[in-house]
């Protein structure tokens, strides 16, 4: 029986694990090694290791986080997550049998929805991108596709003006924005491509150019993408956590989901999805949890 059973050994858990491996609490992480910034070569905006790779920066993490005796990581993947009769939980795995715990931090992240468009996959993360804090600098100034439809267009636009004054929106299909959307667009020399997007053309996940469902080439170097999103794991809702209109999971300032005795931070908890915010939050939900358990509530 470990006090804390975390869910997910990406930053926000490792953050946790963290926090609560120095409060000399009993914790078993489990990951499946599937983070969503996988994709990306580069993690940036994150005070002390901007530039570095997501990849060393979370086995530096696994090291650091591992060097506490009260707290064990072992690669596996959850499967499943009960609430007992007595208030403990229990997860089974894929390979690694069940575990238990008196308390449960769900740091499972989201899974985001690429569209079927061949090379959209092969440049996510890369030069398809999602966030000009995380990855705008690198691409300043430079002609900058937005992938969006919809009234979030013109939010998305006057964010990216800061960037680029070189803006096309491609709606893939007929604009779905209203008139003062449009007239931003024309104030700003905006382009506006209505015709869908066949194919993205890259070399290596560097972005070349769009090729259109009319055969037209665009040139284009870097595209911003809005792209929904779902639950990177279905524990959320077998354990009933209540999820808000935004697939997140609903929890309290301090992490604490609408189930007694489970957490949530990282991604799956929060709209955005920065490293630092993530590190943040796993460090805050690991602080409660010790302060929760030492006091016997």
């Amino acid at each position: 029986m470990f006090d804390v059973l975390i869910i997910g050994g990406s930053y926000a858990g490792l953050s946790a694990a963290l926090a609560l491996g120095r409060a000399r609490r009993s914790v078993l992480v489990l990951d499946g090694r599937r983070p969503r910034n996988r994709f990306t070569p580069h993690a940036h905006n994150l005070l002390l290791h901007d530039g570095d790779a997501p990849a060393d920066l979370a086995a530096r993490a696994r090291q650091q986080v591992a060097a506490y005796p009260t707290v064990q990581l072992l690669e596996a993947q959850a499967t499943t997550a009960a609430k007992l009769p007595d208030g403990s939980f229990e997860v089974a795995t894929e390979a690694h049998g069940t575990f238990a715990a008196s308390r449960l931090l769900l740091a499972t992240g989201l899974r985001d929805e690429l569209p079927p468009v061949p090379g959209f996959a092969e440049c996510w993360g890369k030069s398809v991108i999602h966030c000009p804090f995380c990855h705008g600098y690198e691409v300043a100034d430079l002609p900058t596709g937005i992938w969006n439809n919809g009234p979030e267009v013109e939010h998305q636009v006057k964010m990216l003006l800061n960037w680029s004054r070189q803006l096309t929106v491609f709606t893939n299909g007929p604009a779905t924005f209203g008139p003062e959307v449009h007239a931003l667009l024309d104030t700003h020399r905006i382009g506006l491509v209505q015709t869908p997007v066949a194919e993205l053309l890259h070399t290596d996940g560097q972005l070349t150019a769009l090729r259109l469902a009319d055969d037209r080439t665009w040139p284009l170097p870097v595209l911003y993408a809005r792209l929904p999103w779902q639950q990177a794991s279905e524990l959320p809702a077998q354990l009933g956590c209540e999820i808000t209109e935004q697939v997140l999971i609903h929890t309290d300032a301090s992490y604490r989901t609408t189930v007694p005795g489970v957490y949530a931070a990282g991604d799956c908890a929060v709209a955005s999805p920065q490293l630092a915010l993530a590190i943040a939050a796993g460090n805050l939900a690991g602080a409660t949890l010790s302060r929760e358990l030492i006091m016997g509530s």
